[in-house]
């Protein structure tokens, strides 16, 4: 019966059901258990997807990656709560801080639903990718931030417009609904990409040892480093 029931809140999540998840959102306390199954769905999704696009360098980076990414979710839901939950009031969209909070999990498990299903085929484009050790490796490093950095961001964009119909639901305006999911959206993207910056490595450098944080913590930001792979990768 439990697995029936977390199925189908699943298929609630990436349907985008907007009067179930309504629902969900007027319940408050009474639906802490989808607020972990939320959490637990980060966790596995996120979770299996940081593991491969670290096993590029091997299990003990999968490893690392694996706890990172979905850190990496956690604290970018943390820094956005306050701040989306203040657009959400000026912008009209009728939620409260503690539903605003509670969309932006529910966006965020269908993002690890996402991404959870195409770590198979992430691993299967890494096992016939040159090895780190390889004179090409430099490369395939550029490839795999540029390749995923645009798969996370498609996967964030789908997430966050499930949440199109709740808002609308909330609010009775398309303009509200409208503003409020590109205030949100650029919110997670922005703080997401620099958050991970300082998580970083996420895809490991082939010239620099496997740690699990790098020492220069604060040393340029994630759109650098993004700029010199694209760069290069026209080259």
């Amino acid at each position: 019966m439990t697995t029936n029931r977390t199925f189908t809140d699943w298929r609630c999540l990436t349907r985008g059901e907007s009067d179930r998840l309504s629902q969900w959102l007027r319940a408050g306390g009474a639906e802490k258990n989808r607020r972990g199954l939320c959490a637990l769905t980060i966790l596995l999704g996120v979770g299996s997807y940081g593991a491969t696009i670290g096993l590029w360098h091997g299990p003990l980076m999968a490893a690392y990656v694996a706890i990172k990414l979905p850190m990496i979710v956690f604290v970018t839901l943390a820094l956005n709560a306050i701040i989306n939950g203040l657009l959400a009031q000026l912008l009209g969209s009728g939620l409260s801080f503690r539903q605003t909070t509670d969309s932006l999990l529910m966006a965020f498990a269908v993002f690890a639903l996402i991404v959870g299903s195409l770590s198979p085929v992430a691993v299967f484009l890494l096992w016939n990718a040159p090895p780190p050790e390889n004179p090409g490796a430099g490369g395939v490093h550029r490839q795999l931030l540029v390749g995923h950095t645009f798969l996370i961001a498609f996967a964030g964009v789908i997430s966050v417009r499930k949440l199109h119909g709740i808002i609308e639901h909330f609010s009775g305006s398309r303009v509200a609904t409208r503003r409020t999911l590109t205030a949100w959206l650029a919110g997670n993207l922005f703080a997401g990409a620099q958050v991970s910056f300082l998580f970083r490595p996420i895809f490991g450098t082939p010239s620099l040892e496997i740690a699990f944080l790098r020492p220069d913590l604060f040393e340029g930001n994630f759109y650098e480093s993004l700029w010199w792979a694209m760069r290069h990768l026209i080259r």
